[in-house]
């Protein structure tokens, strides 16, 4: 298992930013990746304009997952529609 960084921007409405939480923590829960930690960061502005938003709400998650089981988390949240980006970092030992 590596140690990963997972940076996610969610809509700033409520319902959508719950609903793409909920969704992100099922699709890690069904992939086996286990949450170290989670930081919710706030609102900030986009560097630009993202599905014609130009804020969004940050979460950071630490998390410990199969480096084979990343490629089907991109995949699932490829297709959430409540996510504006995401970005999978190595956290180096």
């Amino acid at each position: 298992m590596r140690q990963y960084e997972l940076t996610v921007i969610f809509p700033l409405e409520e319902d959508q930013y719950q609903a793409g939480r909920a969704a992100v923590l099922a699709d890690l829960a069904a992939q086996g990746a286990e949450i170290v930690k989670t930081d919710e960061t706030g609102d900030r502005d986009l560097a630009y304009e993202i599905k014609k938003r130009r804020r969004g709400r940050y979460v950071l998650f630490t998390l410990k997952a199969d480096p084979a089981r990343i490629s089907a988390l991109d995949r699932a949240f490829k297709l959430n529609a409540n996510l504006l980006r995401y970005l999978f970092v190595v956290i180096e030992e």
